[in-house]
């Protein structure tokens, strides 16, 4: 059984490397959170990191900072929480409070411009790798049909209606509450229909 210092010793040592590691924003960490979270820890399946990744981007706020906060709650409740957000937040504050100064010397470096460049595919890549397994899940829960459908229509109403992402995570949240109901509705119809 694991100790309780050993546990805050995890979410903080796990928090604190998607911190740092976490460059680019919100989407960027989620993969460092879901390889610590599911592979490094196994706090989660990939099934529940799934749906509380989908539930956190429902709700305002930053997606990383509130991952954070839901792992070390169902790990240690309140105290986990906050320390998890702590270990999460404190180094990105302490690097923007020390490099504040250099911020106009930095911006117009090439080094800089080249370190951003090089950096840029490999959250491409990682945000890539997350998505094709979402959707490979996606696809082997619905099936190849209604898992396609699904991506085009949350594509049309994210980009081309401009939604905004938890009213279309609220209605797949919704559909996906009903798929199997709908599904097994439409085999008897279907079945109905050929034995006439």
């Amino acid at each position: 059984m694991k100790s309780n210092s050993n546990v805050y010793m995890q979410l903080s040592l796990a928090m604190l490397r998607t911190g740092i590691l976490g460059y680019g924003g919100g989407p960027s960490v989620i993969p460092l959170i879901r390889h610590e979270a599911v592979i490094r820890y196994g706090w989660l399946t990939l099934d529940e990191f799934g749906e509380t990744l989908a539930l956190a981007n429902a709700l305002p706020g930053p997606i990383a900072t509130k991952m954070a906060a839901y792992l070390g709650y169902q790990q240690k409740k309140t105290p986990g929480a906050i320390i998890a957000v702590l270990s999460h937040i404190l180094p990105t504050c302490f690097a923007m409070i020390a490099l504040f100064s250099a911020v106009q010397v930095l911006s117009s470096s090439s080094i800089i411009a080249g370190m951003i460049a090089g950096v840029t595919p490999v959250i491409a890549v990682m945000l890539g790798t997350m998505a094709y397994e979402f959707g490979e899940k996606a696809v082997k829960g619905l099936g190849l049909a209604a898992g396609s459908l699904s991506f085009i229509i949350a594509f049309l109403l994210l980009q081309q209606i401009q939604l905004h992402p938890a009213v279309v995570i609220m209605l797949f949240l919704a559909y996906g509450a009903m798929h199997y109901k709908l599904l097994a509705r439409w085999k008897r119809q279907r079945a109905a229909r050929k034995e006439e």
